[in-house]
């Protein structure tokens, strides 16, 4: 029991320290936003249209950490250094081939996303400045992925953290300079558009320091066994097709992802810019718990991964097991949190006070989300340490629709009664939080369900 909970924490630590700088970004985009010389609601609408068109984009490649993360940590419970090295550039040369992509469509993706996307013109104007800026940092941000997802599956989460600080400090930092400027020396900033600049900084930042620890901590033992070459073979074989397979389930779950939580902005929208900031800053506030989480989901998965590789049947239990102590704990601690602090939370995200005033209304449902939300998102670390996509995929298409089954009873509940106005918009942000509740523990079933038989 020692020697498991030793391991989970030496490999959850790293990532909760570097994690809980995640929403830190959010928190500080919306927070510089939500103080520029407009007004509060549309600039913090803006962040998070310009944001939710990135998620359309990058959850799609989401296999890019997940897939290599799996597959590695096998390859390296096996002892197979090379087809560690095998994975890492199968992944960095499929990241730049599908960053390539992207920006060759930015300006029709962005047009086409308009066509379904519903909000005023002043944050449409606002949403499309940041994405054409930030768009550039595309090849840095999916490397970016298949380097942390190599990192883990090797199970070093102190290379991961390093790398996720450099990010996220970087793009607080630079999205402030860049935004608000350096009044004493002159600089005036760029405004709305220094935030998305500050991004695009940081991914770099971040890009050139995973260069810099895979070459001094992994070029001997590990890159240096695949020879120039070989190369040419990396995108061929057994290994490979399965690579691909997989991440054909992975990429299915990334759209059901993409489904629900753009769903979630999308419908937020509606309900005009007040709401929609509403909807974002809770749901910035929702994420917090994840990234804590997500710690122990990484050591879950990187573990999974060795243990199914060495055949150690024994320790995959035990490492199961105390991932889930761990995480449920997360949960509880969370929850009180959300209690005594959650006004305060919310004066810290905006200082608007009609945005947090309406707020205040949504948010006994952070107090229900931390336990089906902690074991979902544990869940998932295991089945990617266990590449059971195929269980994956299935959970997240279970979770779709449970997430269009709340949503569309509660509001023809809500027409039946005959509700209308704002009554009926402040009812139906109730919904959406029950729609997203709903989404989580269908997710914790479902796994739960199938982890004897799958794993």
């Amino acid at each position: 029991m020692k020697t498991i909970n030793k391991d989970i924490l030496k490999l959850a630590l790293p990532s909760i320290l570097a994690n809980i700088t995640v929403p830190l970004v959010g928190m500080a985009d919306i927070a510089v936003a939500g103080h520029l010389d407009a007004s509060a609601a549309t600039m913090i609408g803006g962040i998070a249209i310009g944001t939710m068109l990135f998620d359309l984009l990058y959850w799609n490649f989401g296999f890019l950490r997940v897939g290599t993360g799996g597959l590695t940590a096998q390859a390296y419970g096996k002892a197979d250094l090379r087809e560690c090295a095998r994975i890492l550039t199968r992944s960095l040369g499929i990241s730049l081939a599908c960053a390539l992509l992207l920006v060759s469509i930015q300006w029709f993706f962005v047009k086409g996303a308009f066509l379904f996307i519903d909000c005023t013109p002043e944050v449409r104007e606002l949403a499309s400045e940041y994405f054409f800026i930030r768009i550039w940092a595309a090849p840095a941000t999916l490397s970016l992925m298949a380097f942390k997802g190599w990192f883990i599956g090797m199970q070093d989460s102190v290379s991961s953290m390093a790398v996720d600080l450099t990010v996220n400090g970087m793009n607080v930092l630079m999205s402030i300079v860049l935004a608000l400027g350096i009044r004493p020396l002159g600089y005036e900033g760029m405004g709305f558009a220094g935030i998305a600049a500050g991004t695009v900084a940081a991914q770099y930042s971040g890009l050139a320091v995973a260069v810099v620890l895979m070459m001094s901590g992994y070029w001997r033992n590990t890159v240096s066994t695949l020879r120039l070459s070989g190369l040419k073979d990396v995108f061929r074989g057994s290994e490979t097709r399965r690579f691909f397979v997989m991440n054909r389930d992975l990429f299915i779950r990334s759209l059901c992802f993409i489904a629900i939580y753009i769903g979630f902005t999308v419908i937020s929208a509606r309900y005009g810019d007040l709401l929609l900031a509403v909807c974002s800053i809770m749901m910035k506030l929702l994420m917090i718990f994840s990234y804590f989480t997500d710690g122990f989901a990484y050591a879950g998965e990187a573990l999974t991964g060795r243990y199914i590789g060495a055949g150690d049947r024994v320790m995959l239990r035990q490492t199961v097991k105390w991932t889930f102590v761990w995480s449920m704990s997360i949960a509880a601690v969370f929850m009180g949190i959300y209690h005594f602090a959650g006004v305060p939370m919310l004066r810290m995200m905006t200082s608007d006070v009609q945005v947090i005033e309406a707020a205040g209304e949504y948010l006994p449902w952070l107090l229900l989300m931390p336990v089906a939300g902690c074991a979902a998102f544990t869940w998932d670390g295991i089945y990617i340490g266990a590449t059971a996509s195929k269980d994956m995929r299935d959970s997240m298409l279970l979770a779709v629709v449970s997430f269009v089954l709340v949503w569309g009873c509660g509001i023809l509940a809500m027409k039946s009664f005959g509700y209308e106005g704002p009554e009926y918009d402040t009812l139906a942000v109730h919904v959406l939080m029950a729609a997203y509740f709903a989404h989580l523990l269908a997710r914790t079933v479902y796994l739960s369900v199938r982890y004897r038989k799958t794993i």
